[in-house]
């Protein structure tokens, strides 16, 4: 047997009870690796130590001891029926132990288990929303609470049905249904290829020639860019408030280099900072993406410059920007960083609209009239692509927001000027 299990107390963090979680500990010696896996048990120490630690439990410890050796029995009797054993089957089968593959609920929570561990947080959320707003469309066709939910009954009929409630009852936008019935096509897709469900349960349309399956709605694909006249009204503004001007100067590091997210200028450090350029790997891509990691490379202009300069950690050991800490959990991190894109979306539309900029902007925006104003200064498609760090000019074009009124003008009047 090359790997073991067993169970300990993480004292690295208590929770807000005082308490340590107890983990489950798979630990194999080749090639060396060793994963935590969450259990539903907290302990103090001394807690800890007379009811798994000691030889001989009393009392009510006996059940809660029971309790514990049941878990960590269940998942040496998953790792014994590997073989060989490898870490992704044991998290398939232990993280779905109590579940039901043809059960969309068991399905779901397994996943959003899967992406938290992974540490991709934010799509965890996505699929938990998702699961929400199916648990209250249940409730709103049943009159009451609906646990499971068979991948069979999922229709296309019950998938309009499901797109009427959400935009009619609960008011949400076509984006926005979208959104969500994409992760259910996600799943849907995951069970069919881990064989779980067959293929003829699949209610999506693929081809042009099924009639009869369901279409995901796509919202009207609004541009998300600031034309030129908008970005100089909005870099050349005053403002008396503090907190406007650094959402705007945060924006515009944004825009200036290479529209990058949020995420990624938390997550940057001194360390990737040389000369008058710095390199990144988008946080995106390495979760979704294991190789072919492509490095972006940034100039620092005098205004990213001056905005690391007036924002940025003095500690030059850490992050740029002190919007993270070293200290914090991956949950901790999306919770900072979604804090501070609520914080910056709200100065930086009360800005635009003091100033009269009219069009409803957003964080996002930078990266958008990043894209097109490079293209609309003659930079190539490609560039941007290379520079958003995307894998074909199919997902750029989408960040353009096409020619202004006067270029249209003089490129066609350029046309027979030979």
């Amino acid at each position: 047997m090359d790997y073991t299990i067993s169970l300990f107390l993480d004292t690295r963090r208590a929770k807000k009870s005082g308490k340590y979680p107890v983990k489950l500990r798979v630990f194999r010696a080749k090639p060396r690796e060793q994963k935590l896996y969450s259990i539903p048990f907290e302990f103090t120490n001394s807690e800890f130590e007379s009811t798994w630690l000691t030889k001989k439990t009393r009392g009510d410890n006996k059940e809660m001891r029971y309790r514990l050796e049941e878990v960590e029995q269940q998942a040496k009797d998953i790792a014994k029926n590997i073989k060989p054993f490898n870490f992704t089957t044991f998290e398939k089968k232990f993280l779905n132990r109590t579940g039901d593959n043809s059960d969309i609920f068991s399905i779901y929570n397994r996943i959003v288990k899967e992406y938290y561990i992974d540490g991709r947080i934010g799509t965890g959320d996505s699929y938990n929303l998702c699961l929400k707003t199916i648990s209250a469309f249940l409730a709103h066709e049943k009159g009451k609470e609906i646990k499971k939910l068979q991948f069979h009954e999922i229709t296309p009929e019950w998938l309009k049905k499901y797109e009427n409630y959400m935009t009619k009852v609960r008011g949400c936008s076509r984006t926005t249904v979208g959104i969500y019935l994409r992760t259910l096509r996600a799943t849907f897709n995951k069970a069919i290829s881990d064989k779980e469900i067959s293929s003829d349960l699949y209610p999506f349309r693929k081809h042009a020639s099924e009639n009869t399956k369901y279409i995901i709605p796509s919202g009207r694909n609004v541009k998300k860019a600031l034309n030129i006249n908008d970005l100089k009204k909005f870099f050349e503004a005053s403002s008396e408030s503090v907190e406007q001007l650094r959402a705007r100067d945060f924006w515009f590091f944004s825009y200036s280099c290479n529209g990058m997210n949020l995420k990624d200028i938390a997550l940057l450090k001194y360390k990737d900072i040389k000369n008058s350029s710095f390199t990144f790997l988008r946080a995106k891509t390495i979760q979704t993406s294991k190789q072919d990691l492509k490095p972006i490379q940034v100039h620092i202009n005098d205004f990213a410059e001056r905005v690391i300069r007036k924002y940025g950690n003095k500690n030059k050991d850490s992050y740029v920007f002190p919007i993270l800490k070293e200290t914090m959990t991956e949950k901790e991190q999306h919770r900072a960083i979604k804090n501070f894109i609520k914080y910056i979306n709200q100065h930086i539309k009360a800005f635009a609209k003091k100033i009269g900029i009219t069009t409803d902007i957003s964080f996002y925006y930078a990266r958008h009239s990043f894209s097109t104003q490079v293209i609309r200064k003659g930079g190539s498609l490609e560039y941007v692509m290379q520079a958003l760090g995307h894998s074909d000019t199919k997902t750029t074009i989408n960040y353009f927001a096409g020619f202004e009124n006067e270029s249209i003008k003089d490129i066609s009047e350029q046309l027979i000027n030979f």
